[in-house]
């Protein structure tokens, strides 16, 4: 008979507990957490502090009772393994509720110990009404605090996945939020442009921002508590939320003498095996392959956890399946908006040495003449030779999870940019379009590949000639261009072109402005077939209003442009 013990019992641990018993009836399996809760969804807590989840009990998938009942496996909640002995294969256990250790032994051990919040080593002490978010005890201690306290401000050091969507729900609750970030924008995996859509969405709904810079210190006030900012006026707030980050929980590993690999994590082979026999590892504490890449990263996400959680048991019951790594595939609710991601963002394909090139497109969720069609904005990646999907990131409204579920899976399979053009993909007018965002950012790629359009971006924007040198053209409508547009840009709709041209220089370069590139394409199309060289703004004014404004939250219409 096999012993395994695991230690952790939330997604990755948990997951692999439950595939071994399907494959070994007889296995002796004993997991470990030192919490006090087991199979737990860790992005279901900010939405229990909100009350949108209003059972404590739906937080948790499974309960130890429950794991016994199905899957005869042993469930110790409030048990921490202190120490692994290699050597004769035991660990340490300590009965946080008794205060009591043991030895147990094992034939196979699977460390899926998870990660820990980045929790910065502030002098003095740190005052009461700091918070980190990670269990479902940390979860409890926050609503009680606001249930009790009845906080009217908080501050969140962090901007990632977790810091936003518990900013969401604090604010649906009345209490006024800021967001400290040392990044100059929210959510990492986004590039700066496309965040500042989500910057813009949070702003209106009342949540400071405080971007590109840390939180540097923090001490009791008689106003709550001050929070010192590096390069900023200090804030003060009733309640702080510590969501900077997580740090791999590896200590039990370094201290085993298992090889570590990036910012401390556990070293894992394809199959999940550590550096000793018999050891394995998965989740948020484990070191992988990014799929896009190739490059060792960690990626601290339920999906991929859970993937090795299954992979790991097959091998510990003698199978030999192997994990392909993951691309970060991720999606959130901000409010009436979502943002989703997949793959390589910009630096990442830099760090990579990858010579990339991208697109930008804003169609409709569905067909545009059936009610309720809503813009959604996509930035998507791809390698310039070989037109290899790289990353996609898209922020919008409807629709947003369909379609970049559907170009995860065309990156996870390989497809090149000309392949999204041949996708069958879904429609009918409620749903889609005939011709699906996915396709026509296949079309994009492929008309600029092919030198049907030449794009300049939002960055080379401040840079373009005003003195007459080139022909700036704005091809919106007249009542789209009184609202605001980019300074020296000249109004002529994109139907008048063909009757204007002969205003028009073709010796001077032209490069055409619309609201998302579409009509600034089709305006490039009639000038380059009439000896004009052409190109136009990737993204349009929507995308340029988005970037612009974000250094300027109060302006109404661009720095850069003026209304008439």
């Amino acid at each position: 008979m096999m012993k395994v013990v695991i230690v952790g019992g939330v997604a990755g641990g948990a997951t692999a507990a439950a595939r071994i018993r399907r494959l070994d009836e007889s296995a002796q399996i004993h997991v470990f957490e030192r919490s006090g809760y087991v199979s737990y969804a860790n992005c279901g807590l900010p939405y229990y502090i909100g009350s949108i989840i209003t059972d404590p009990e739906e937080l948790t998938l499974q309960t130890p009772e429950s794991f016994w009942k199905r899957f005869r496996i042993h469930m110790h909640v409030h048990h921490e393994v202190t120490a692994i002995h290699p050597e004769r294969k035991t660990v340490t256990v300590l009965n946080r509720e008794t205060g009591q250790t043991f030895e147990e032994a094992y034939d196979k051990l699977l460390l899926a110990p998870g990660a820990k919040p980045i929790v910065p080593d502030f002098q003095g002490l740190i005052p009461d009404g700091v918070f980190t978010l990670r269990t479902v005890e940390d979860t409890f201690r926050i609503r009680q605090f606001v249930e009790k306290n009845k906080p009217r401000s908080a501050v969140l050091a962090g901007g990632g996945f977790i810091s936003l969507e518990l900013a969401e729900n604090l604010r649906e609750m009345g209490i006024e939020v800021t967001i400290v970030q040392k990044l100059n924008h929210l959510l990492n995996p986004m590039d700066y442009d496309m965040a500042t859509f989500l910057h813009g969405k949070m702003r209106s709904r009342g949540i400071q921002l405080v971007l590109g810079k840390s939180v540097a210190g923090l001490s009791a006030a008689r106003e709550g508590i001050q929070i010192q900012v590096e390069n900023h006026p200090p804030l003060t707030a009733d309640m702080v939320i510590l969501a900077i980050g997580v740090r791999p929980d590896s200590s039990l590993a370094k201290d085993a003498g298992l090889a570590l690999g990036a910012a401390g994590s556990i070293l894992v082979n394809d199959r999940m095996e550590t550096s000793l026999p018999d050891i394995y590892a998965v989740g948020d504490a484990v070191q992988i392959r990014h799929q896009v890449s190739g490059k060792d990263v960690r990626i601290a996400l339920a999906g991929p956890a859970n993937k090795q959680g299954r992979i790991a048991a097959d091998n510990i019951c003698g199978g030999d399946s192997h994990y392909a790594g993951a691309q970060g595939s991720s999606i959130i609710k901000l409010f009436d908006m979502t943002a989703a991601v997949t793959g390589l963002n910009e630096e990442a394909a830099a760090d990579a040495g990858i010579d990339y090139d991208k697109v930008y497109l804003s169609p409709s969720s569905h067909a545009s003449y059936y009610p309720g069609a809503k813009t959604m904005t996509m930035k998507i990646l791809f390698e310039r030779n070989t037109l290899r999907l790289l990353g996609a990131q898209i922020i919008g409204f409807d629709g947003v999870d369909k379609r970049i579920d559907v170009l995860a899976a065309a990156i996870y399979a390989g497809l090149s940019a000309r392949d999204l053009t041949e996708l069958d993909l879904a429609y009918a007018p409620p749903y889609a379009s005939a011709k699906d965002p996915v396709n026509l950012a296949g079309y994009l790629i492929e008309n600029l590949s092919d030198g049907r359009i030449k794009q300049i971006s939002w960055e080379q924007i401040n840079s373009l000639p005003q003195d007459g040198s080139a022909l700036l053209l704005d091809v919106r409508t007249p009542e789209e261009y009184k609202k605001g547009h980019l300074e020296g840009f000249q109004n002529i709709p994109l139907d008048e072109l063909r009757d204007r041209l002969s205003t028009l220089d073709p010796a001077k370069p032209a490069i055409l402005l619309c609201q998302s590139g579409l009509r600034s394409y089709l305006g490039c199309r009639i000038l380059a077939q009439h000896g004009f060289s052409c190109s136009h703004v990737a993204g349009g004014y929507l995308l340029c209003q988005s970037v612009f404004s974000d250094r300027e939250p109060a302006a109404r219409h661009l720095p850069c442009g003026k209304e008439v």
